[in-house]
């Protein structure tokens, strides 16, 4: 058997290996304070793109980081070679605060919910006006999630050759959305891309929609072109489009340094299972004074809510409150009723 001396020297130490193999040697990890930062663009099989001062960087998540994941728009820090090289992967060793998040479920009854896009400022909403016909109740959901997540809603109507948005804007004009109508005949001649650009110059704006409304065929005209994804068509017997984009990938705005553009899958159903009603009522700021007179954890949407006096009282526009139940209702009801 070995035996140490008084002045025996750190090598000669004998290190006992971790049987189970799956805990740190110690509790104190480092701080990372040198590591560079970066925006994730996409996330491929638990491969993260990232960019790193202008350039792609391919990292994966540590393993301290445990099942917090990071998304597409979520600033991290990195570590490890960050030349961006082929065949180079970095490490991402720290996920700073979001600002914004959209989040979604694959259903009503799913408590699972899956973070989209994290730190946008906007939310496109695009919808068709015709093949596929609109569908007003996922608009609402998109809405509603929006605002829970704290981003700002953009409403972006493509197809306008086929069919007048009146019917539409008529729908949401208490909303006060800005919206965006193009047809197909501007955006080959870049006048819609011109028209929706000004709503996102100096925006990270995630772009959100069912298959086949011409979300991608959008996004490709607001791109540079060596950046442009492939699209689809439309299924003349189903009225559905097919699903193109699988991935959410964040795109420079052509012309613009500071402009981002987050393509989204296209989505055939939106749950809202986490929402918390209550909290809808703050994408309404000119009601909020009015439910100081409410009931104790009231959902804005009861026989005694305050907000009915107040609003009658012409302290607000009726049309916003018709606005904020329609919304609150949108929680409570399937996508197809």
């Amino acid at each position: 058997m070995r035996r140490y001396g008084k002045h025996t020297d750190e090598d000669d130490i004998r290190s006992r290996p971790n049987r189970k193999g799956n805990r740190p040697r110690t509790s104190i990890r480092p701080k990372h304070e040198d590591a560079a930062e970066g925006m994730v663009l996409t996330v491929d099989r638990g491969r993260l793109t990232c960019l790193v001062d202008g350039r792609a960087v391919v990292a994966m998540k540590a393993r301290e980081l445990g099942r917090k994941a990071a998304v597409v728009g979520d600033r991290v820090a990195l570590v490890g070679d960050l030349s961006g090289t082929k065949d180079t992967l970095a490490r991402i060793v720290r996920i700073e605060e979001r600002s914004s998040v959209l989040r979604r479920t694959a259903d009503d009854d799913d408590p699972y919910e899956r973070v989209v896009v994290a730190n946008a400022d906007q939310l496109a909403i695009v919808t068709a006006l015709a093949n596929p016909e609109p569908r007003p109740r996922l608009i609402d959901r998109c809405l509603v999630a929006a605002y829970d997540g704290g981003l700002e809603p953009l409403l972006v109507m493509t197809k306008s050759d086929l069919a007048p948005p009146d019917k539409l804007l008529e729908l949401y004009g208490a909303l006060d959305i800005p919206y965006v109508v193009t047809s197909r005949e501007e955006l080959e001649s870049g006048d819609a891309a011109d028209r929706v650009r000004e709503q996102l110059d100096g925006k990270i704006t995630a772009f959100v929609g069912h298959s086949g409304v011409g979300k991608t065929t959008l996004v490709n005209a607001l791109v540079p072109k060596d950046r442009r994804r492939t699209t689809g068509h439309v299924n003349a017997v189903t009225g559905r489009g097919r699903h193109t984009t699988t991935s959410a990938l964040a795109l420079p705005l052509a012309g613009s340094g500071d402009s981002w553009v987050i393509d989204t899958p296209g989505v055939r159903s939106f749950g809202l299972a986490h929402i918390d009603p209550s909290r809808v009522i703050h994408a309404f700021p000119d009601l909020v004074p009015g439910t100081e007179g409410c009931p104790r954890a009231c959902s804005h949407d009861e026989p005694d809510c305050a907000l009915d006096a107040w609003v009658a009282g012409g302290h607000a526009d009726p049309a916003r409150l018709y606005s904020l139940r329609r919304l609150l209702a949108t929680r409570e009801r399937r996508e197809g009723d």
